[in-house]
């Protein structure tokens, strides 16, 4: 189904993910294989669509000292106010907000101890077209040394979009170590969702990905960790 773009709006809601890829071609091909996404281009982004809407977008990674990543965005109707607030609270500010032409206004930024997530002030682009479903994004989860920080610092950050009285939140927060290494920095792992567990992982060995973290169980459904072919993190979620 589409997405409810009001509630979308809400500040904290995940809006947005993109991909930061050195050879934006290639992601093109993986992901357009294995969720089976068609690519335009609008406005400098390169948009991924699923029947038609907007569901993540594809950069060039123009800095190769830079990760390879998947990145999160929050919603927030005022990013210059958030980027305070998350100053304040103990977190780091990485980029300060910048226009994107008429499409809305992004800033990067890390939590308290260093996990990076994306900002979004929607314009002509208020975030997902769909989600939910199949090929689209389904859940955000940080992996963080200390949940208790976590979640008092998101907590007051985003406290409509997990704890208000309509909140259905897509976002959750577990230990490094339940999943990846001690070592592992926190982070935060984005979330497809898939039909078919065993075809998806099947596909993803087919055109250049890996298996990270074999399929395991989780409050939210039947998670599988996996790289694409330039070595960018996701997940796979079966609910």
């Amino acid at each position: 189904m589409a997405e409810n773009r009001a509630s979308a709006r809400t500040e904290g809601v995940p809006c947005w993910v993109d991909a930061q890829l050195p050879d934006v071609e290639a992601g093109k091909r993986f992901y357009g294989e294995l969720f089976g996404w068609s690519f335009q281009e609008k406005d400098g982004l390169v948009q991924a669509l699923c029947d038609g809407e907007p569901v993540a977008s594809l950069a060039h990674k123009a800095d190769g000292r830079m990760p390879t990543v998947w990145t999160v965005y929050f919603a927030t109707p005022n990013v210059h106010a958030l980027v305070a607030r998350i100053h304040t609270a103990g977190g780091q500010v990485i980029s300060l907000p910048v226009p994107v032409g008429e499409l809305g206004t992004t800033a990067l930024a890390a939590d308290p101890e260093g996990a990076v997530f994306g900002l979004w002030q929607a314009g002509t682009h208020p975030g997902f077209g769909r989600r939910h479903e199949p090929g689209t994004f389904a859940w955000a989860e940080l992996y963080a040394r200390d949940t208790a920080v976590a979640n008092t610092f998101y907590g007051n950050l985003f406290h409509e979009a997990l704890f208000g009285a309509d909140a259905a939140p897509d976002f959750g927060r577990a230990a490094v170590t339940e999943v990846f290494p001690a070592e592992m920095p926190p982070h935060f792992l984005v979330h497809f969702a898939i039909e078919d567990m065993e075809e998806a992982l099947g596909t993803v060995n087919r055109i250049g990905g890996r298996l990270q973290v074999p399929p395991f169980d989780t409050s939210y459904g039947n998670v599988a960790v996996v790289t694409d072919n330039q070595g960018a993190s996701f997940a796979l979620l079966r609910k």
